[in-house]
Parts: structure tokens; C-alpha cells; sequence
């Protein structure tokens, strides 16, 4: 399938605005069913500034627009509202709570002669629904990692608390939404690997499993290493979310001093025991402080059916990361932290060195890397595996990528052509940029490759395309 794409960079001066967030709130139409009570349907509402009969109005309007889709498909309800200004996504994570978030559309001020007033014009086509979609959803898996359900808070303590654990969550974690850095990588939410030899493998898997016998009140493990996953004991959509508030929220919180040329092999032993770098980064931040509080956030994974509560244990040296998950129930004690430390710390040293050494040593066998004609995003829907050479950085504030916006937005539209369909598909773009885009879904995985090649043809993408799944992917089976 070949389509031309239309979109080209305009030269004029102008002011851009990205997307942003205008309003999120929270409702359940259950709890105001008569006139006179609409304020009690609302749970959450931000901005907190916004007087009260806009907020009903909005919230009715919300309740209107739902009821009147299911006409149509009582199944599926609205997912979103597009208008010239603004685009509005609503969600049922659990039933009869709805979450909406509104974004303002992306806009271009131009400026106009004779001392006018600038003339705003609207890019509606800019926004793609699965990307902002993907992030309301991921609003609600977040706050589900640290509160659990909103019918357990309901249950637990009817709207009084549910609606404070609403405010003490949603307040800070609306601040951390950049929408602007939003793109396909939020659609998949994926999880990306370290790439690893089997003997390294090997060792980190042995060392999961002695801590966890050492210490017999670790329920489940994590494994991770400059922010890729290496190994873990929970189920893949807990991790999932997990991952994602590691790597974006907590992670960058502690950014790492450089330690002997970073990561350099470390030897040293003192009295007798190996010296370490490992420290907390969830609890206590210095075990020698009588006063350090043993605290460590909660969290909650396995919600669908047993519900665990459990204690995150978050244990970094140099750039090696392990998540220890301990039963909530349990009282954390100083002693149970310093023989975690003692334990822990000197193993993980070593074995963050041992990664980065052969890590650096299959690097140099593979020999310099060459700027690459291509640029791709790979994802697998069975394992969650993710892969980008297009973003060179990517958390919750900036996305950083090395192709233009544009290009980014191709990549959303054939992603959104895909999830229309359950077969595998290909489907071939070329940009006014001159720039080749080829989206390829096979077998539970995509592919998306951008190709820098300006006089290429037809029949030479198609070609370049292979050649990359057979250097790139030689081990994963792509139908043709």
C-alpha cells in the first residue's frame, strides 16, 4: 500500500504552540443522579480554580456525549471529541468511572500586516488519538501501581477518600505530563531490553535467586541496568507500568555521579569485604542516620485477581538497579535493611561491572558503528520488547528524536491504519521531505523504519527493508 504524504514545513514567521493540557477530571454519574446533585458525581477536577457550574457543565456535557455514542454501540462508548480548539478523551477504566482528559490543539500564530491582530490557526490533524488515548490510560495504570483500584479506596472509605487519594495523586502527577513529548512510544508502552551474553545472564539470574533465599521476605525481583530491563518476577502489565515510573519518574530523580571512569571494572576488597557502591533510593537514604525513616512507597500489582500489597525496595550501585517487592504487611526494620545492604551491595557492584565490561567487549567485537541509512522503532505485542534507534532520549518531560515531527506523525497514522486490522500488513509512505517511511506488521510485531534515501524507488525500499530485518532482526521471523 503506497500513499503520498502531503505535509511540508512552512517558512513564513510564525508562533507555534504545542499540545496541552487543559482540563482532566474524574467522574461517576452514579454518585449525583438527581438534579441539584451533579456536584457530587465529580471525584477530581483540574485545574482546582475552574467555578463550580462549569465544572458540572463540562462534566454534563461528558455524561451526555457518552450516553448518546452508546445509541450507536452500547459495547463501545466514545474514546474521544474532536473540535477545532481542543480534543477530549474519555476513558472507563472501571465501570461507571470515567476519566476525560482535554488537550488544546496545536497552533500556529501568523502574524498579520497593518498592525492586526495575529491570526491562530488550528492543527487538529496534529493530534493522533491513539497517542493521547494511550496517556489517559496510562494516568489510570499509574495511579492503580500506588492506590489500588477506585472501588477498593471507595469500599474502603466511600468518596471522602477516594477523592483524597485522587487529589494527592493526580495534583503532582499532572505536572509531570509533557504532552508535547508524546509519540508512538506511548501508544506501546513497551519495555526495553538490555542485550545481554548467556554466561552474564546466567550470573544475574543466580543472583536473584540467592537474595531471594537470603532474604525470604522478597516476594518478587526485578533486574535492571541503564534503564533497560534485564530480568523480573512480576507479570508483564504490572511491570510494564512499573518500568515506566522508574525509568521516567524515580530513575532520573538520582542521576549517578561518575565512579572511576563510569562503570570501570571495580576490584578493591576492605577488611576483608568487597567495597560497594550500592545505595537506597527508595527508604532510607543514609543507614548510618539513627534518625532514617525505613519507609518505602507501596504499591499494588496483580489487581485483577489476588490484589498484593507490597513494599518497593528500590537498590541501585552504579548503573545496575534492583526492585525488591516485600509483602506490605510486613514492618520494615532497620536490621532487615542492613543485611539487604551488606548482602546486596557488594554482589551488585561486582556485577555492574561484569555487565559493563562485557557489554563493552561485544561492542568492540561488533566494530564501530556506522550512521545508519535508517532509522526504526521495533515493538513485540507478546513480550512487550521495544526498540528505538529514532529517540535518543525518551522520558516523561522530553522526547528527543532524530527525524522531524513530521515524520513522527507518519509513524502514528500507519500505527493507527494497523490497529484497524487483525492481518499482517505493510504499508509504504513517501514524504514531501523525500524521505521513505515503510510500517510493517507481522506476526504480534511492527516495525517502522525511516529510509534517507532520495532517488530510491519502489522496489529499493522494499529491498533496503530486508536487508535491515536480516542484519537488524536475523533471529525474529518477519512474513514477507
Amino acid at each position: 500500500m503506497l500513499m503520498i504524504s502531503p505535509r511540508m514545513a512552512s517558512g513564513m514567521q510564525e508562533k507555534q504552540y504545542a499540545p496541552s493540557l487543559l482540563s482532566f477530571f474524574i467522574y461517576n454519574p452514579k454518585f449525583g443522579p438527581r438534579e441539584g446533585e451533579e456536584e457530587k458525581k465529580i471525584l477530581f477536577y483540574h485545574p482546582i480554580e475552574i467555578e463550580k457550574n462549569e465544572k458540572i457543565r463540562n462534566v454534563g456535557l461528558c455524561e451526555a456525549i457518552v450516553q448518546f455514542t452508546r445509541t450507536f454501540c452500547p459495547t463501545k462508548p466514545a474514546r474521544s471529541l474532536h473540535t477545532q480548539k481542543n480534543r477530549q478523551f474519555f476513558h472507563e477504566p472501571e465501570e461507571n468511572y470515567w476519566m476525560v482528559m482535554v488537550v488544546r490543539n496545536p497552533m500556529v500564530e501568523k502574524p498579520n500586516k497593518d498592525g492586526k491582530p495575529p491570526t491562530a490557526e488550528y492543527q487538529e490533524e496534529e493530534i493522533i488519538d491513539s497517542v493521547y488515548g494511550s496517556v489517559l490510560k496510562q494516568c489510570y495504570s499509574m495511579y492503580k501501581l500506588f492506590n489500588g483500584t477506585f472501588i477498593r479506596a471507595f469500599e474502603a472509605g466511600g468518596v471522602e477518600l477516594l477523592t483524597q487519594k485522587l487529589e494527592k495523586f493526580f495534583y503532582r502527577y499532572l505536572q509531570t505530563l509533557h504532552l508535547q513529548s508524546c509519540d508512538l512510544l506511548d501508544v506501546f508502552g513497551g519495555i526495553s531490553f538490555f542485550p545481554l551474553d548467556k554466561m552474564t545472564y546466567l550470573k544475574i539470574q543466580s543472583f536473584v535467586n540467592r537474595v531471594e533465599e537470603s532474604l525470604s521476605l522478597v516476594k518478587y525481583t526485578a533486574f535492571l541496568y541503564n534503564d533497560q530491563l534485564i530480568w523480573s518476577g512480576l507479570e508483564q502489565d504490572d511491570m510494564r507500568i512499573l518500568y515506566k515510573y522508574l525509568t521516567t519518574s524515580l530513575f532520573p530523580r538520582h542521576t549517578e555521579p561518575e565512579l572511576a571512569g563510569r562503570d570501570s571494572p571495580l576490584r578493591p576488597e576492605v577488611a576483608g569485604n568487597l567495597l560497594h557502591y550500592g545505595r537506597f533510593l527508595t527508604g532510607p537514604a543514609n543507614l548510618k542516620d539513627p534518625d532514617a525513616k525505613f519507609r518505602f512507597p507501596k504499591i499494588f500489582v496483580n489487581t485483577e485477581d489476588s490484589y498484593e500489597e507490597l513494599h518497593l525496595i528500590v537498590y541501585k550501585a552504579m548503573s545496575a538497579a534492583v526492585c525488591f517487592m516485600v509483602n506490605a504487611a510486613v514492618d520494615m526494620s532497620r536490621e532487615f535493611c542492613e543485611q539487604l545492604d551488606s548482602l546486596v551491595g557488594p554482589q551488585l557492584t561486582l556485577l555492574a561491572s561484569d555487565i559493563c565490561e562485557q557489554y563493552n567487549i561485544n561492542r568492540r567485537i561488533s566494530g564501530p558503528e556506522k550512521e545508519p541509512q535508517f532509522k526504526f522503532i521495533y515493538f513485540n505485542h507478546m513480550n512487550l520488547a521495544e526498540k528505538s534507534t529514532i529517540h535518543m532520549r525518551k522520558t516523561a518531560s522530553v522526547s528527543l528524536t532524530s527525524v522531524h515531527p513530521d515524520l513522527m506523525k507518519i509513524l502514528g497514522d500507519i500505527n493507527c491504519d494497523f490497529a484497524r486490522v487483525d492481518e499482517d500488513e505493510e504499508i509504504i509512505v513517501k514524504a514531501m521531505t523525500d524521505y521513505w517511511v515503510v510500517g510493517k506488521k507481522s506476526d504480534q510485531r511492527e516495525l517502522y523504519v525511516i529510509l534517507n534515501q532520495k532517488n530510491a524507488n519502489l522496489i529499493e525500499v522494499n529491498e533496503e527493508v530486508k536487508r535491515l530485518c536480516a542484519t537488524q532482526f536475523n533471529n525474529i521471523f518477519f512474513l514477507d
